[in-house]
């Protein structure tokens, strides 16, 4: 919930690289950063791609270590998937994550706990592309067009059919309705805020 013209594009990492480079060179053309939700298996097997990533200055947030649906384990098992993907992270890039999304969108107040006891925040998304069906770049913006506003969260994943030949479009779009793309350490407030009951993050006023 904010009045600045701020969005975050994320890209969720767990079928392959091959596109990884493409997506890089287009986020580098607009000068733009990011945030990649990486997959621990993902993680061990395109270890290169992770480098790539993070020497590029993008965010890389956690997505479980082997995506499995999270609301069917306990949580220390749901803690025990954020850890291993963090410290798959932390032996490529020296940083641990802060952010994590569950697999498949799953969560529930086992999940939230297990996000909070292994220090990261819970993060999902308020627009989805849809990419992972294979839509093309015409229908992506239809899905983003007239729906996305200041606070927006974009979902995306690497690996799909178009979401790489797309992205130069799709950015340009976003840009042209004057919004900033940034982080989403750098769109979601830190101090004391509240969640509401659409998931809606809102800052706490303190009372004068």
């Amino acid at each position: 919930n904010t009045n600045e013209k701020k969005v975050s594009l994320t890209i969720n990492c767990a079928w392959n690289a091959d596109d990884i480079d493409l997506i890089l060179e287009t986020l580098d053309k607009h000068k733009i950063k990011v945030t990649f939700f990486v997959v621990g298996d993902w993680v061990e097997k395109y270890q290169e791609a992770v480098k790539k990533i993070h020497l590029a200055g993008h965010e890389i947030g956690n997505h479980s270590d082997t995506h499995p649906h999270v609301t069917k384990l306990s949580l220390d098992e749901n803690i025990k998937q954020i850890e291993n993907c963090s410290n798959k992270v932390e032996k490529i890039t020296g940083s641990k994550t802060t952010l994590y999304r569950g697999p498949y969108g799953e969560y529930n107040d086992t999940i939230i706990k297990a996000a909070s006891h292994a220090n990261h925040q819970a993060i999902q998304w308020s627009l989805d592309t849809l990419d992972y069906k294979g839509l093309t770049c015409e229908q992506m913006w239809e899905r983003l067009d007239k729906k996305i506003e200041n606070g927006s969260i974009i979902l995306m994943h690497n690996g799909t059919k178009y979401t790489a030949s797309s992205l130069d479009r799709i950015i340009t779009n976003i840009k042209e309705k004057g919004y900033q793309i940034v982080k989403i350490s750098d769109l979601i407030y830190k101090g004391s805020f509240e969640i509401d009951s659409n998931g809606v993050q809102k800052l706490i006023q303190k009372m004068e």
